[in-house]
């Protein structure tokens, strides 16, 4: 399924639970600093969720166990919150958080300093956050593909990183994860064209390191392949045939 905005309805109804994910991102973070625990982290984020009336999708689609999904350093994504785990100066964060309200659904990231950090971890940050602009920027009706990707792979050799090949962007909003996907690594072989309306989650992971993720013992988390930091900044737009209509900016 190719989810294409069709009327004012869909744009609304994408509307309101981008904006759900959008507030319980920025609410995490906010909450981020040394001491504070992914568990803690994770029900500020589920609660946000549960007062728009928003079910967490991964729990929904995936059976993840917990609301959101957090991961520290070299943890590229899918890291499971505990009450247990506790955030370290000098740390970085990354919190993502997808979710279903009335059939629509929708997905947000990114990642964050905790304290103190070093200056290479300052670096990937800027650059990552950068990539994802340039993604989005990239991602315009009649264009191939291949550009968003071309996007992200300038700014990180361009700043000295390095991007994870195997962690790809995709297509949402009639669920969390559907088609197109959207690679982060020139493909030449990708021939698709973006279209006006077509709905993308937009998430380049760039890392100090490492060239692909690798699943960890725990079935779910995904680290750097050498032990490298990781970085990620996901939102949900809306292609056009300029600027992107992102649904998950803050407010």
């Amino acid at each position: 399924m190719f989810v294409t905005i069709e009327d004012d309805d869909d744009l609304i109804a994408l509307r309101r639970v981008g904006r759900a994910v959008a507030e319980a991102r920025d609410a995490m973070l906010k909450a981020v600093a040394p001491g504070v625990t992914t568990g803690e982290l994770d029900t500020v984020g589920m609660d946000v969720l549960r007062r728009h009336g928003a079910r967490s999708a991964p729990m929904l689609a995936v059976q993840f166990p917990a609301a959101t999904c957090i991961s520290i350093n070299d943890e590229a994504a899918h890291g499971i919150p505990s009450p247990t785990r506790t955030l370290q100066e000098g740390d970085l964060v990354n919190v993502d958080v997808s979710a279903e309200l009335d059939g629509y659904w929708a997905d947000t990231g990114a990642s964050a300093p905790v304290g103190e950090v070093a200056p290479i971890a300052t670096r990937l940050l800027e650059a990552t956050r950068g990539a994802q602009r340039d993604a989005m920027d990239a991602a315009r009706a009649g264009r191939p593909m291949r550009h968003v990707a071309r996007a992200v792979q300038r700014r990180a050799h361009r700043e000295g990183f390095t991007v994870l090949a195997n962690l790809w962007g995709h297509g949402v909003g009639g669920f969390l994860h559907e088609p197109p996907s959207v690679p982060f690594v020139d493909m030449p072989r990708n021939t698709t064209v973006l279209w006006e309306g077509l709905v993308l989650a937009i998430e380049p992971f760039l890392s100090t390191g490492g060239t692909s993720a690798v699943e960890g013992t725990d079935g779910w988390t995904l680290h750097t392949d050498d032990g490298s930091l990781s970085a990620q900044f996901e939102h949900t737009m809306v292609v056009t045939k300029g600027k992107p209509l992102v649904l998950t900016a803050s407010a």
